[in-house]
C-alpha cells in the first residue's frame, strides 16, 4: 500500500490512502467573508472550505482549531456553528483570533482521500468607524419583510461605499452608491437618502452584508430568510450595556396572546400582549453581560417554536472614549474636571500637612511648655543582677 503526499505552494496538503489511478489535481482551500485576515468585534464571520477538484465526489468535512489533529477540534462554543463546509462565528470575541483548518474526505471502492488545508489565521480588532445601518435593527426576516440597509456616509465627495452581500451560495452581489444603483441585489434606492437600499426580503437576500470604500469596511452582519412559523428577533447589533434590549417573537400568520421566552435552553418567561397580533415583546432593562446568550420562544401550547438568536451585550471600553475625544466640549470638560481634582488634592494635602506640623511643633499658647520630670519607677531585677556583676567583675580586676 503506497502513502502518497501532495503539497503545493500555498501549505495545502493531501493524503490519499490507497494511491489511485486518478490524476485529479486536488486542492482544499479556506475562504473568509468577509474577506481578509482581520475580524471585527462582535461581527458575524464566515469560513468557506472548498475542494478544487474535477470530481463530483460527495466530501466530508471537519473543523479545527489551533491544531490540525484529531484531538484539537472546534471548541465547545455555542457562537461557532458548523455545517458542512461552513464555519460561521455570530458575535466575534477577542477568543476567536487564532488558526483555522478544514479536512475533507470521500471514501469510494478505490480507497480514501483525505486533504487537509493550510492554517487561516484571524486576527481581532475593534471598527472605530462607523458600521451600517439596518432597518428594523433584526438578524432574521420573514420572505416579504421589507427592511433596508444603509451604508456610512462617504469620508469624502469622491469616495463611496460599495455595500455587498454574500448569497446562500457564496457569491458575491455588490451595490454602489455613486451609481445609487440597488439593481444587483434586486432592490430600490430610498427617496430621500440615496445611500440607503430598501430590500423586500427573499430567499436570495440571505446572507453576509457589509460595506466597502477606500478607505477599508464596515462591520458585516448575517441576516435569514424564513417563510415561517415564528422567528426570534433581537437586535442586529451589540447592545451597550446599561441600556434596554427588546426581544420580539413574531409570528408567520394568526393572533397571538402569549409567548414563552427561553435563553440558552432555559425557560425564563411567558409574556402577555394586551392585544392579540403577530408580535409578542420582551423588554430587558439595564442589561448586562449576564443577559448576553442565544434567545428562542414558542407559542402558548409550545407547537410553534422559533430558531434561536444571539444578543450580544457591548461592554465599555476605553475605544468609545478616545473616540469620544475628537469632540471639543469633551477635551474641555476633561480639562475642567482634571484641574479640579488637582486643586482638590494640593489642598487636602495642604491642611493636612499644616495639622501635623501643628500638632508637632506647636503649643496652643505660641510658648515653650516648661519641662516635667519624668516619675520615678522601680528598678527592674535583672538590671540589678547585672549591675552587681559587673560591680564583682571590677572588683576582680582591680585586684589583679
Amino acid at each position: 500500500m503506497n502513502i502518497i503526499l501532495m503539497s503545493s505552494l500555498f501549505g495545502v496538503a493531501a493524503f490519499v490512502l490507497p494511491a489511485t489511478a486518478s490524476k485529479e489535481d486536488l486542492k482544499v482551500s479556506v475562504s473568509v467573508w468577509p474577506p481578509g485576515s482581520e475580524v471585527f468585534l462582535e461581527e458575524c464571520v464566515l469560513l468557506q472550505c472548498t475542494v478544487a477538484s474535477n470530481s463530483t465526489f460527495v466530501w466530508r468535512y471537519r473543523w479545527f482549531r489551533h491544531k490540525p489533529d484529531t484531538v484539537q477540534k472546534t471548541q465547545e462554543n455555542p457562537r461557532h456553528m458548523v455545517s458542512g463546509g461552513s464555519y460561521s462565528i455570530t458575535a466575534v470575541t477577542w477568543e476567536d483570533a487564532g488558526s483555522y483548518w478544514c479536512r475533507a474526505e470521500r471514501s469510494d471502492s478505490n480507497g480514501t482521500v483525505v486533504l487537509l488545508s493550510g492554517p487561516t489565521t484571524l486576527s481581532v480588532s475593534e471598527l472605530l468607524l462607523p458600521s451600517l445601518t439596518l432597518t428594523p435593527s433584526t438578524r432574521h426576516m420573514f420572505i416579504g419583510d421589507t427592511f433596508t440597509i444603509r451604508c456610512p456616509e462617504p469620508q469624502t465627495s469622491s469616495s463611496s461605499w460599495v455595500l455587498r452581500q454574500t448569497s446562500p451560495s457564496h457569491g458575491t452581489r455588490t451595490y454602489d452608491s455613486k451609481t445609487a444603483a440597488c439593481s444587483p441585489l434586486e432592490g430600490s434606492i430610498g427617496a430621500a437618502r440615496s445611500g440607503t437600499c430598501v430590500l423586500s426580503a427573499a430567499r436570495r437576500h440571505a446572507g453576509l452584508y457589509w460595506c466597502e470604500d477606500a478607505e477599508g469596511r464596515s462591520k458585516a452582519v448575517h441576516i435569514t430568510v424564513s417563510s415561517g412559523p415564528v422567528i426570534m428577533r433581537t437586535p442586529a447589533f451589540a447592545v451597550p450595556q446599561g441600556s434596554s434590549a427588546v426581544l420580539s417573537c413574531h409570528y408567520w400568520r394568526g393572533n397571538h396572546t402569549k409567548s414563552t421566552f427561553f435563553r440558552n435552553g432555559i425557560e425564563m418567561c411567558t409574556t402577555s400582549s394586551s392585544s392579540p397580533g403577530r408580535d409578542i415583546k420582551l423588554t430587558i432593562a439595564n442589561v448586562t453581560e449576564a443577559h448576553q446568550g442565544f434567545y428562542k420562544c414558542a407559542s402558548q401550547d409550545r407547537k410553534l417554536e422559533s430558531a434561536e438568536s444571539w444578543l450580544s451585550v457591548r461592554r465599555h471600553s476605553l475605544s468609545a472614549d478616545l473616540s469620544a475625544g475628537s469632540n471639543p466640549g469633551y477635551w474641555i470638560g476633561s480639562c475642567v474636571c482634571i484641574l479640579f481634582i488637582l486643586v482638590a488634592i494640593w489642598l487636602i494635602h495642604y491642611f493636612k500637612y499644616k495639622m501635623i506640623y501643628t500638632q508637632s511643633c506647636w503649643t496652643p499658647s505660641g510658648e515653650e511648655s516648661p519641662a516635667t520630670a519624668l516619675p520615678a519607677t522601680k528598678q527592674d531585677v535583672t538590671e540589678v543582677q547585672w549591675d552587681l556583676s559587673w560591680m564583682e567583675m571590677s572588683n576582680l580586676l582591680s585586684h589583679t
